[in-house]
């Protein structure tokens, strides 16, 4: 398929409608085998459980083009099961991996035309979500639900791209002990708006939230995992089980320990030792931005910069960047299943 006419190497991390996107209906208890569909607008009730009680779900993940010209997608079954435990949690009929699978496969051969080309910097993003369509009045849950997954070209989640940024420490709590920290909800986002707009009307690019219970150690932020090295060949991961099991820090941990020859230590974290410079990098990690380095924490005005300072991505940073995106693009061999090749 011919390449659209865009510019790849200025886009945004923003939607831009693409010809095909896949639909499939939960109806009298099962799932339909969905089709590509034109039309990307949704008709539904205006007392449909999404608009009531947030009963909505979603995933991300991303097409690439490949050095040698391939279209390929990344761990498409990590993305598959996580959809499904946040379905189970939320009381939404889960899709099947089958149909997952079949779905991205399917939406990035019919929009191959927006899959930016190797080389921009820029790749074709997938958002996969299940919500509830029929009316509901009474707090229950739906009984119809809709999958849909569309695809756009995306530019860097951050706009200074791989440039080190600056973040809070929020007074807000992301998520609470045993809710749905651990899920890719729509509710946790929206809970995530009113702090994001605050941090970066201040001047920050995010927040990084604390356990609600003691607030005293680090979570994640509103829209990735964080990972920290101590300089010593160690990668040391935030444990939590409010944190949203990122398929980008699971990977950049697999790549860490077999590809840099690091030791993990995914353990609490806390504010003090991270904000008392026990950690020389650290960094943002996520499908949309992959790393983003850490280039200062402020504490309700107490700072702490990190060892690459702001002028550039430290060299453990860069490393394990440079070596997932290598895989990605096909640069550096894959570990086996993490890249599914897609036939257009």
């Amino acid at each position: 398929m011919e390449k659209k006419n865009l510019d790849w190497s200025n886009l945004t991390f923003g939607y831009t409608k693409t010809d095909k996107r896949f639909v499939a209906n939960y109806t009298n208890g099962a799932w339909d085998n969905g089709a590509l569909i034109d039309d990307d607008m949704i008709v539904m009730s205006e007392c449909a459980g999404v608009l009531q009680y947030a009963q909505t779900v979603f995933e991300g993940l991303k097409a690439y083009e490949t050095v040698d010209g391939k279209i390929v997608t990344f761990r498409p079954d990590l993305n598959a099961q996580r959809l499904h435990d946040s379905a189970v949690r939320l009381e939404i009929p889960p899709i099947s991996e089958e149909m997952f699978i079949r779905s991205v496969k399917e939406t990035v051969a019919a929009n191959a035309g927006f899959v930016p080309p190797y080389g921009t910097g820029a790749t074709l993003y997938l958002r996969p979500y299940i919500f509830g369509i029929n009316p509901v009045i009474g707090v229950k849950p739906a009984e119809d639900y809709q999958y849909r997954i569309f695809a756009t070209p995306v530019g860097p989640y951050f706009k200074g791209g791989v440039n080190p940024i600056v973040v809070k420490i929020s007074d807000f709590d992301r998520a609470a002990p045993h809710g749905t920290g651990c899920i890719k909800a729509g509710l946790n986002y929206a809970m995530s708006l009113h702090a994001i707009v605050t941090a970066h009307n201040e001047g920050f690019a995010e927040n990084i939230y604390l356990d609600p219970q003691t607030r005293t150690k680090i979570e994640e932020t509103g829209g990735a995992n964080l990972i920290f090295t101590d300089g010593k060949g160690t990668l040391i991961v935030p444990k939590s089980g409010s944190i949203l099991p990122s398929i980008t820090r699971r990977s950049l941990v697999y790549v860490a320990e077999h590809y840099c020859g690091m030791k993990i230590d995914e353990r609490e974290v806390t504010l003090e030792e991270v904000m008392g410079g026990a950690f020389s990098e650290g960094g943002l990690c996520g499908t949309a931005a992959v790393i983003s380095p850490l280039g200062k924490i402020n504490d309700h005005g107490k700072e702490f910069t990190f060892s690459n300072g702001m002028e550039e991505m430290g060299p453990v940073m860069t490393k394990l960047r440079e070596t997932l995106t290598g895989i990605q693009m096909g640069t550096v061999e894959a570990p086996e299943g993490w890249i599914v090749p897609i036939e257009c």
